[in-house]
């Protein structure tokens, strides 16, 4: 009878420790491994902070909007060529070289004279005013456009990059300052080995870079 009673407390024990094992094997692969659980991306962030210091520029179309104001939605506006813009109830704004946070805070500067408290929505519909030329011996000579700044070897990329017969030692970048040209020079040699690389500026609307 001892026997008996023996074996079937080790039987009792034994289905206990087996269920309690499939239950930890259980809650185990219910939870996802470290690595599979992905991170978020960041591509938008970034896309937004590139739009949020976007300066605008000579050419570029708008569409603002002030909540509530019936005859002040969806104004299509293009910046003109002196870097301004034309507004219902507060005329001319400057708009170039601004970004698109600085451009609605000023208009809602001025139209708090007239309405109270603006709500003021910026959309910048195109960028084609961001232009910058790259002439000579590249691959797809022509306008550059860019949602951002971007420097001389980021334009020489977009252009297609340069050809067998480009003197790339003697590349230079012309940009004009009211009445002058300043002209900058870029080895390009020296640049994507490391070197110079105060040279790769970040260039301007309206630049541009010829390679010989």
């Amino acid at each position: 009878m001892k026997l008996l009673l023996n074996l079937l407390s080790f039987c009792l024990l034994f289905s206990t420790a087996v269920a309690a094992e499939q239950e930890v094997s259980t809650t185990a692969t219910s939870i996802p491994a470290a690595s599979s659980i992905k991170e978020p991306t960041t591509a938008i962030v970034t896309e937004r902070n590139t739009l949020a210091d976007y300066p605008l520029a000579p050419g570029d179309a708008l569409e603002i909007s002030v909540w509530k104001e019936e005859g002040l939605q969806q104004q299509q506006i293009l910046i003109s060529p002196d870097g301004t813009i034309i507004y219902p109830l507060i005329g001319t704004v400057i708009a170039a070289g601004k970004t698109i946070t600085e451009l609605k805070d000023a208009l809602a500067a001025k139209l708090a004279d007239y309405i109270a408290d603006p709500s003021v929505t910026v959309k910048l519909m195109n960028n084609q005013g961001n232009a910058i030329f790259v002439i000579g011996k590249v691959n797809k000579p022509g306008q550059v456009f860019s949602g951002r700044r971007i420097d001389v070897l980021q334009a020489l990329s977009l252009a297609g990059g340069l050809t067998v017969f480009a003197d790339d030692d003697n590349i230079s970048i012309q940009r004009r300052a009211g009445n002058e040209i300043k002209v900058f020079p870029f080895d390009y040699s020296n640049v994507i080995k490391g070197e110079d690389l105060e040279q790769n500026i970040l260039l301007e609307a309206g630049d541009t870079v010829t390679v010989p």
